[in-house]
């Protein structure tokens, strides 16, 4: 069976869209086959990131290995049995039509509460959770008094996670494996990054998730997605000589998929 990863956090701006299509991307260059599903039907960033790609592929007369895009099927009302959800129909149909033909299904999640994100993380083999360095964010996963130090209680989110790892656990399926990634980090304040890796390492132990290095905020990520590359393309389109902030995303990008600890893969880039 295919491995998922779901990208998720019920949270917009955290770079969710950003994160997948790395992942995804840097699978594919891997050897990889890796399927694609985008729940934010309505935005369908990472659908549009990898039509980028395709496009910009395509004029550049380029070929450049590329994860697999695939909208949700439609499906006729009329042919669900009584009781069943049509959105649990669609997601189900999606997974089944990719299992066969890829390692692995990567799903990137809405940044809010759907019925499709919560079906989707009880099928989360890897659950990666990108996080800004914020305690604006870190609100998402608990709730933290004024001394940022004392954790009050799990967030929403938390329990939704929770009660996916119970679907899960009553299905006979091994456990997910809840990856959380600070991302988007400032290079300065340096007193909310010790309070907040503090807090976080609190947190990991009390409800049971890994943390795994994430993106610094950099211009390079804005840039990519009108073409639908990564930094792993940067070489093969031309670019020959890479800055030092290029390298050291690069070098992000590495350590994040080393500490996802994903089956088969070994890093090589």
């Amino acid at each position: 069976m295919a491995h998922i990863i779901v990208v998720g956090n019920e949270k917009g701006g955290a770079g969710k869209s950003t994160v997948s299509m790395h992942v995804a991307t840097a699978l594919s260059r891997m050897g990889h086959k890796v399927g694609t599903l985008d729940l934010d039907l309505r935005q369908k960033t990472l659908g549009r990131y990898i039509e980028n790609r395709r496009k910009f592929l395509e004029k550049e007369g380029l070929t450049l290995p590329t994860p697999t895009y695939h909208d949700l099927p439609e499906v006729d009302p009329a042919t669900l049995k009584e009781g069943e959800n049509i959105f649990d129909h669609r997601l189900s149909v999606a997974v089944a039509g990719l299992e066969p033909d890829n390692d692995f299904i990567l799903i990137d999640c809405p940044g809010s509460h759907t019925r499709l994100s919560q079906v989707a993380h009880s099928l989360a083999d890897t659950l990666i959770t990108p996080l800004n360095d914020s305690f604006i964010d870190f609100d998402l996963l608990a709730h933290i008094d004024g001394d940022a130090e004392t954790i009050t209680g799990p967030s929403v989110y938390s329990q939704m996670v929770w009660n996916a790892r119970q679907l899960r656990a009553q299905a006979g399926f091994e456990p997910i494996d809840w990856v959380v990634v600070r991302n988007r980090m400032g290079a300065q304040n340096m007193v909310n990054k010790q309070k907040m890796e503090a807090a976080i390492e609190k947190l990991s132990r009390r409800i049971g998730f890994r943390t795994a290095p994430g993106f610094n905020e950099r211009v390079i990520f804005r840039e990519l997605f009108p073409r639908g590359l990564t930094l792993l393309d940067l070489r093969d389109i031309g670019v020959k000589g890479l800055n030092i902030s290029n390298v050291a995303a690069r070098q992000e990008l590495r350590e994040l998929i080393k500490s996802l600890n994903l089956p088969g893969v070994t890093v090589d880039f």
